[in-house]
């Protein structure tokens, strides 16, 4: 029997500026605009650098769970091809990433984003509750 009450949350993320540092895009839920994003430099799949590479364009998994690093929940990007612990969380500039996605404001400076922390609260609240309406989650990166 299908739970007619479950919906498929759909993230859509489409990078679309390139700098030697960062890569930034816009974040939609669900055909809805949110954020900006903050990643690190897309490069070619066989030169991946540790912390300093964006995730590989794709469609993946997202749950919620414990990140020991942060020591809270977060939004965590399942099944990322050599890539491990990929999250969405709050930071502002590259050093922030470490090969996760960052939400924010685009501001005028260059490989920046601005209000972080109240950006990703607004978001997480959105995905937790998908979330434990065990509604499915996915992101597709662009």
């Amino acid at each position: 029997m299908k739970d007619e009450n479950k919906k498929e949350m759909k993230l859509h993320l489409i990078r679309d500026i390139f700098t030697k540092k960062t890569t930034i895009g816009k974040l939609y839920i669900n055909d809805t605009f949110l954020c900006n994003t903050l990643e690190d430099v897309i490069r070619p799949e066989n030169q991946k650098v540790f912390g300093k590479t964006a995730i590989p364009s794709g469609i993946y998994k997202v749950i919620i769970d414990f990140s020991n690093h942060f020591n809270k929940e977060l939004p965590h990007i399942l099944n990322v091809p050599n890539f491990e612990g990929v999250r969405i969380h709050p930071g502002n500039k590259p050093e922030d990433t470490e090969g996760c996605i960052l939400v924010g404001i685009k501001g005028d400076t260059p490989d920046w984003i601005n209000n972080s922390v109240i950006t990703f609260n607004k978001l997480f609240f959105i995905l937790e509750k998908a979330y434990e309406n065990n509604d499915p989650i996915v992101i597709t990166i662009e």
